[in-house]
């Protein structure tokens, strides 16, 4: 019998650990905050102003500021570029339900009201029909869409993911001058990559590529968006 309430004791103090770290909350609560947490830092890598401590705020201080059911209009994100004061970029998620041109609409209607934005993130949680898609392609600034799921990682941070930076046109300018090539000769990554994608880069921008590895040295490539 004592040794059956040894055990017995000894599964409560496990069980009670356990606890610690289970999430009681919501997932669709856990979502919202991975998502906006990696877009927080896409913006940062970007060169947008994002407050530090809005990217590492914890799960715990998101639920107890948007709830467990979180208001998707509060969960936008503005951030003006910290080299150019004229690029103002904007993160805003999509309800549950199927996207439709309506809520494309009043998205364009209800930002234009409010402020000067230069480009735009829709981060989906569901399908976007056809007729919202062409009602995007009709904003005058650029709208990238991510699921809300691509967003639950960031990907830059995978352990087997090289490292990327992106080169500024004087460096990419040096780059062709130095090997006398054309861009067009460099190998290409596709606008759909999803680093590429990570960074918004556009056709043409060239991002310098380092492999390394423990059992192999480094390595460096370069890229040019296609």
């Amino acid at each position: 019998m004592e040794g059956k309430g040894k055990e017995g004791s000894s599964a409560a103090a496990a069980a009670s650990c356990l606890s610690k770290y289970v999430d009681h909350g919501s997932v669709e609560s856990h979502r919202y905050y991975l998502a906006r947490r990696t877009a927080m830092e896409m913006l940062r890598d970007r060169g947008y102003e994002v407050s530090a401590d809005d990217i590492n705020i914890s799960l715990h201080e998101f639920r107890a500021i948007y709830g467990d059911h979180p208001d998707v209009d509060r969960l936008r994100v503005s951030a003006v570029h910290r080299s150019d004061s004229s690029k103002r970029i904007t993160v805003v998620f999509s309800g549950t339900g199927m996207v439709k041109v309506n809520a494309i609409r009043s998205i364009a209607a209800d930002i234009l009201s409010r402020e000067s934005v230069t480009g735009m993130i829709l981060i989906l949680q569901s399908h976007i029909t056809n007729q919202a898609l062409k009602a995007v392609d009709l904003f005058s600034f650029k709208v990238e869409l991510f699921q809300i799921t691509d967003l639950l990682v960031n990907v830059t941070g995978h352990v087997l993911k090289p490292n990327h930076r992106v080169l500024t046109d004087k460096e990419k300018e040096a780059l062709l001058k130095r090997f006398c090539i054309d861009e067009k000769q460099l190998p290409r990554i596709s606008k759909k990559d999803a680093i590429v994608r990570y960074y918004g880069l556009e056709k043409g921008q060239v991002v310098k590529v380092t492999y390394s590895g423990e059992l192999a040295q480094s390595h460096v490539t370069y890229r040019c968006v296609w």
